[in-house]
């Protein structure tokens, strides 16, 4: 493959509450050719202490785009990996590291891909990980998992650079894969078609909506699929 794919790739962090590990991580990403940053949300930035810890990774602070959402950071993209130390319920079954980066660049052939991180104190909230396509882990000694942000942020880095200038082990769809904001868009119009048949109750909704985005998930969504399942909602709804 190549090192252009890493130029389709996004580094989102979340909520961020420490500045300098926003610039510890752009540090991280510029070492392994990933320039790309995206901020949601942080609690100090810019800020000095950022620039200080980037440490000759200015110019990737300086690009930073700062964004209300997590759906803002994500327009546009193919493909989003969330990545989380914990099992979730309801959520995307998680792949180690190594694994998950080959989907992630399996995508980036096609287009803009992003890797997601949470907050230092509790990660990525399970609403925000059924944002994304797949969840991945660094598959640390469990007796002390913990990383620094910006050391998750150098491993994942590490093994997209790897997997970028290797052989691919998988390759590109030869379809074209959904962007999030139109997988987004159906499951807005599938939660308004469900509520109105009366089959989502408000009162009591079961926790639908995360089940169904869990499977919707599993699928990949191309294009032109979801393309159809909005036109099957219009139709239900007429």
């Amino acid at each position: 493959m190549s090192a252009d794919l890493l130029s389709h790739i996004r580094i989102v962090l979340s909520h961020t509450s420490h500045p300098g590990n926003i610039g510890a991580a752009a540090r991280a990403m510029k070492t392994m050719g990933i320039v790309s940053l995206y901020l949601v949300k942080p609690k100090k930035f810019p800020d000095a202490e950022a620039e200080a810890m980037a440490s000759g990774a200015s110019d990737v602070l300086r690009r930073a785009r700062v964004c209300a959402s997590l759906a803002e950071a994500l327009q546009g993209t193919v493909y989003a990996l969330a990545v989380s130390a914990r099992r979730r319920e309801l959520a995307h079954v998680s792949a180690d590291a190594h694994s998950a980066v080959q989907g992630l660049l399996a995508a980036a052939q096609q287009g803009e891909v992003a890797i997601v991180f949470g907050t230092e104190v509790s990660g990525l909230t399970n609403e925000e990980i059924l944002q994304c396509r797949a969840m991945a882990h660094i598959p640390a000694d469990p007796a002390y998992s913990s990383l620094n942000l910006a050391a998750a942020v150098q491993v994942i880095a590490y093994e997209a650079r790897v997997a970028a200038l290797g052989p691919l082990a998988l390759p590109a769809s030869e379809f074209e894969l959904a962007r999030h904001e139109d997988i987004e868009n159906f499951y807005a119009h599938l939660e308004q078609s469900l509520l109105a048949s009366g089959f989502l109750d408000p009162a009591n909704p079961r926790r639908l909506i995360p089940r169904l985005r869990r499977l919707f998930g599993r699928a990949h969504l191309e294009q032109e699929e979801v393309n159809i399942l909005r036109g099957m909602l219009n139709s239900f709804r007429k």
